[in-house]
């Protein structure tokens, strides 16, 4: 039922306050011979309101946060860019990107009017990826109607001033949820497995069409990946596990694939990534149950998670990875039904 936007401010005035913790930051940049932070922005959508909540992280000891109020009351992919200080989701009640620019000088509470729009043209949309004026949005719905045949779609919209242009669609033969470009290959998981799919030069397929992927590999250790993000700066690839599907309160985690291109290359279209070249953060201490997107800091190595499912949804970050295991979050903020994350460093 949709919500009116009176009950949305009503749950920002009694929201919990965010908790805080401590831990370096490194993002530091030279500003005439002094140090000057760079600001550093999680910007989050969910699948409780559809509102959008920015938490301001570039003093890991006192983070902040506002919540921006849209039309939407179900969302999920989010991408903020900087060029314009706008932030675009997939809206999972209007089927259709939306986008509020100048977000930067928007208060708390307000409520934003979509000044980026585009045609309602899909059914389930889930995660975002942007190549330049490409916005690339995975739709996990079942597209020939036989549940036994796995596919789902890629809708392809490219973005002039204020509008959204669906360009075409591609089919795929396997379920969709995360996504993410690497230059021009666009890595995707394939849902309902533990298995890592990639698109070679995806985004010259420029008319619908079905297109199998140019290789698929299995992610030895997950049970069920959805979300992924890879860092090229050094050359990092994470993938969430959200466990059993019926489980969505302690079975979830993350892989960290350090060297990714090497390893992902040195495995070959149908074989398996063995676990001892991976990273993982798993167990009761991490709160994880169905991770469903991530977001990753290099510089500072944290690890941001939009969990679904534990406590009715959480933010998640880690920052003590490196020899993974049973780790407690650094950061634990509750968001109902967290959807997607994006991380913004300027």
């Amino acid at each position: 039922m949709k919500r009116l936007n009176v009950i949305k401010v009503l749950s920002i005035v009694i929201a919990t306050s965010l908790s805080t913790y401590s831990c370096s930051n490194d993002d530091d940049n030279n500003d005439g011979g002094q140090q000057a932070e760079a600001s550093v922005k999680l910007y989050a959508s969910n699948n409780s309101n559809g509102n959008i909540t920015v938490y301001d992280v570039t003093d890991q000891s006192s983070i902040t946060t506002k919540t921006l109020l849209t039309a939407s009351t179900a969302a999920d992919g989010i991408y903020y860019s900087s060029n314009s200080d706008a932030v675009i989701q997939a809206s999972r009640s209007g089927l259709a990107l939306e986008g509020f620019t100048n977000v930067s000088d928007i208060l708390t509470g307000e409520t934003l009017t979509a000044d980026l729009t585009g045609t309602s043209d899909m059914t389930s949309p889930r995660e975002v990826a942007v190549n330049g004026n490409f916005y690339v949005v995975a739709d996990n719905a079942d597209v020939d109607g036989d549940d036994t045949t796995p596919d789902g779609r890629l809708f392809v919209y490219s973005r002039d001033n204020g509008t959204f242009t669906l360009r075409n669609t591609i089919t795929t033969d396997f379920k969709l949820w995360g996504i993410t470009f690497d230059g021009n290959d666009l890595y995707a998981v394939v849902d309902a497995t533990n298995e890592l799919a990639v698109y070679s030069n995806f985004l010259s397929n420029t008319a619908d069409a079905t297109v199998s992927a140019s290789k698929r590999i299995v992610v030895e250790g997950i049970v069920r990946t959805h979300g992924l993000t890879y860092d090229a700066s050094t050359d990092t690839m994470i993938l969430t596990d959200i466990g059993e599907a019926s489980n969505g309160q302690d079975d979830g985690g993350f892989h960290i694939i350090e060297s990714f291109s090497t390893k992902f290359n040195n495995t070959a279209n149908g074989e398996t990534l063995s676990v001892t070249q991976q990273t993982r953060v798993s167990g009761a201490s991490t709160l994880l149950g169905n991770p469903v997107d991530v977001a990753y800091d290099a510089e500072s190595q944290t690890v941001f998670i939009a969990e679904a499912g534990n406590g009715g949804g959480r933010i998640l970050a880690f920052n003590n990875i490196g020899s993974g295991g049973d780790v407690a979050p650094v950061v634990n903020n509750s968001l109902a039904s967290a959807s997607s994350v994006y991380l913004s460093k300027e």
